[in-house]
């Protein structure tokens, strides 16, 4: 209808079937066949399947966003980012996962979280669901953590929200996570971080793909 609420609308079809068509690294190739009342005849896709990931726009006193800068093979490039990570961790909370990201990532610690942002990061071809929020009063960990494989090169840096916001502009700054999360921060700021959602609010994209509580 014209005049609904303007709203993604999250509820699976009927499965026909489903099975791993590649089991890889990291992440599976899942192919199915389902129904969808548009199409006479049942569609088959492959995907990849995904658990799902947090990030976190940190933001210190002085409105400076916490980027970082590490190495991505699919896309040979050391991009600019914000601190994320999956949620491969059972039972864990979306908002302690990424806590806990925020201080493996860059040994931060923030006291006021928030939720900014979710993402559907290229829904046509892999099912992460992906979280961002708004981590402010910030602190340092009472230990720094150790680090391998790309994450031993990151590079950490303070950058101004308003630089990241013209970074992103000029298109110096791609990475899809970084830039919602840098424009939505910037966003959050003109309105004085009034009438941000809870960090622990439902989330029914994972409720629905995951078949676990938001």
């Amino acid at each position: 209808m014209a005049d609904a609420e303007l709203r993604d609308a999250f509820g699976a079809p009927e499965i026909l079937s489903s099975e791993v068509a590649y089991s890889g690294l990291v992440w599976d190739v899942v192919r199915e066949t389902f129904r969808l009342p548009e199409s006479e005849e049942p569609l088959t896709r492959d995907f990849v399947a995904h658990p799902g990931a947090v990030a976190v726009v940190a933001l210190d006193a002085d409105d400076r966003i916490m980027l970082i800068q590490q190495y991505r093979h699919p896309i040979r490039a050391r991009d600019w980012e914000i601190p994320a990570g999956l949620l491969d961790v059972s039972g864990e909370p979306p908002h302690l996962t990424a806590a806990r990201e925020l201080a493996e990532e860059v040994d931060l610690a923030a006291a006021d979280w928030h939720l900014l942002a979710d993402q559907l990061s290229s829904p046509g071809g892999i099912s992460e669901t992906l979280r961002i929020y708004l981590a402010r009063g910030l602190s340092a960990t009472a230990e720094e953590f150790d680090r391998s494989g790309e994450e031993s090169g990151i590079v950490p840096r303070w950058v101004p929200l308003s630089e990241a916001k013209a970074a992103v502009v000029e298109g110096r700054i791609t990475n899809a996570t970084a830039v919602i999360g840098i424009l939505q921060a910037d966003l959050a700021r003109e309105r004085g971080f009034t009438g941000l959602r809870p960090a622990d609010s439902p989330w029914p994209a994972r409720a629905v793909h995951s078949r676990e509580p938001s």
